[in-house]
């Protein structure tokens, strides 16, 4: 969505400027089937919808808990055997407090998706594909501007009053559980007896989609798979599973390689249904393999080069890439409908549609904003950045310069920085890049000020690219005023965002204000 909202431009003053240096070179609870209520007025507090997000940022945050297992695999690993021993236990307790069982969600049939890369793009494709044979319910994450965008009914984020709703349903349950289990009053209505951020709006979505009677679902996991909130599926709750391109990521919780990470996965995987992934190197088809048999799942292997020779589906979702995804989506879709053991090249129209018209947003997605064009790529991984590079290739015109907005503030963002740069650089062929613009992902006053991960990928640009000016913020708000200065007189200014999907959320919120919320 292009914004038409005039910003007043005015000089910024970076925290740091640092002007190129002489390049040498060229190149560069209730009632447990309760429905929803609309609105239960009660004393004690408000129940608005932004109620109901002040009370959701009160929760423990994803990133509070993944801290809990160290920054390394040295010091997590024995933080990660005791707290994954727990972890689904501890969600079906949950699930329990909150007037479900789950045999409850066995009235639903899912389409569980895990991996590293793509796995958002499987779902937005599966969920594009479903809408034309019924109603599909989908949760996702994260989310780049509002919460309301992980639970989704027929593709469209569900409503305000929906959201609500069924939030303080859901919180209610949990005070009242919390009051059985002996807590006083204060402590059971405050946000410590209430599960973490991404388990409430996991069981929040299935409270949704069970009140509104939903019962084909796309639903997507957080990190891993094995141990993941969204795995407390039974298998009868699964119609099919999708293990997507898989690499290292998480690693304080999942492991250092790519094997490791393909175990946790690989938990997605139940007995008796059918899982779908692209067959990759030996030693994580061999994982794989062995986790298939030991849960009794069918594992089916797609092949990368018969994929390739298809011609895809051209729809709104760019990049050679998303041909895979769309294949396993494909896949699962006709397994979850039951259509037979047909592929991905003879599809029904419904299906083609369903493929030409998925939308996600945040992956290489492009925003007009006056004059100026936005590219949008939330990627964070070596081979998801090496993708952008690519793409990137594909909206700019010979030796034509884009300005760089980028961060990653859990990994190494200078190292990923390197990666990207060297991958542009043999894509291109020249300098794409004369101005970069580092920053937190944060809106002005969000944050803790420390920009040192910035400072450090500034300093890996300009030892990379000495020709570039680079700039570093402690907010978005003021990194996207001053790209904007930097391609105003420009006649195509174009803007390249990525790194984090974080960092791209931020920027969807300054360049749509009156957007989503």
């Amino acid at each position: 969505m292009a914004t038409s909202r005039a910003f007043t431009q005015c000089r910024l003053r970076p925290l740091h400027v640092y002007p190129s240096r002489p390049s040498t070179q060229s190149t560069a609870p209730h009632s447990r089937n309760s429905p929803i209520r609309a609105h239960r007025p009660m004393s004690v507090m408000s129940r608005s919808y932004q109620d109901a997000l002040q009370k959701l940022a009160e929760l423990q945050s994803n990133r509070t808990v993944t801290q809990l297992f160290g920054s390394t695999p040295e010091q997590s690993n024995a933080k990660a055997r005791d707290l994954n021993a727990v972890a689904i236990p501890e969600v079906i307790r949950w699930l329990g407090r909150a007037g479900y069982s789950t045999d409850d969600l066995c009235r639903m049939r899912h389409i569980h998706v895990a991996g590293t890369k793509g796995k958002g793009s499987v779902c937005a494709y599966a969920t594009s594909m479903l809408r034309r044979y019924g109603a599909v319910g989908t949760y996702t994450s994260p989310h780049l501007v509002s919460p309301r965008e992980r639970i989704a009914i027929d593709g469209e984020p569900v409503s305000q009053e929906l959201f609500a709703a069924a939030f303080f349903e859901l919180w209610d349950r949990f005070t009242e559980a919390a009051r059985r289990e002996g807590r006083d009053a204060a402590a059971a209505e405050g946000p410590g007896s209430k599960p973490f951020f991404f388990r409430f709006l996991t069981i929040m979505a299935w409270h949704i989609f069970l009140g509104r009677g939903v019962r084909n679902v796309v639903m997507e996991c957080g990190i891993g798979g094995e141990y993941d909130a969204t795995n407390v599926l039974p298998a009868r709750a699964v119609s099919a599973a999708v293990i997507s391109q898989l690499g290292v990521d998480h690693v304080a919780m999942l492991g250092d390689t790519v094997e490791k990470i393909a175990w946790h996965k690989a938990g997605v995987l139940k007995d008796g249904v059918k899982g779908f992934t692209a067959r990759a190197e030996p030693s994580v088809m061999s994982v794989l393999r062995q986790r298939a048999a030991e849960k009794n799942a069918t594992l089916v292997e797609v092949d990368p080069d018969e994929v390739a020779a298809w011609r895809g589906v051209e729809g709104n979702l760019k990049g050679g890439f998303q041909k895979m995804n769309q294949a396993l989506a494909v896949l699962a879709v006709r397994e979850h409908l039951n259509m037979g053991g047909g592929g991905w090249e003879d599809l029904p129209d419904e299906m083609a549609s369903g493929l030409r018209e998925a939308t996600l947003r945040g992956r290489c997605e492009v925003v007009h904003d006056g004059e100026r064009t936005w590219l949008l790529d939330g990627a964070h991984t070596r081979e998801s950045l090496a993708e952008v590079a690519r793409w990137l290739r594909e909206n700019v015109q010979e030796g034509q310069e884009v300005v760089l907005v980028f961060n990653q503030q859990e990994r190494n963002a200078g190292e990923l920085l390197a990666v990207f740069l060297r991958e542009v650089s043999k894509v291109t062929g020249w300098e794409v890049f004369k101005s970069a613009v580092f920053t937190r992902n944060e809106l002005k006053g969000g944050g803790d000020g420390d920009v040192a991960v910035q400072e450090g990928a500034a300093k890996t640009m300009r030892d990379v690219v000495p020709a570039c000016d680079t700039a570093v913020f402690d907010n978005v708000e003021d990194a996207v005023l001053h790209a904007r200065n930097l391609v105003r007189n420009k006649a195509e200014g174009k803007v390249l965002v990525t790194g984090s999907m974080h960092l791209v959320g931020g920027v969807l919120r300054v360049l749509e204000p009156d957007g989503l919320l």
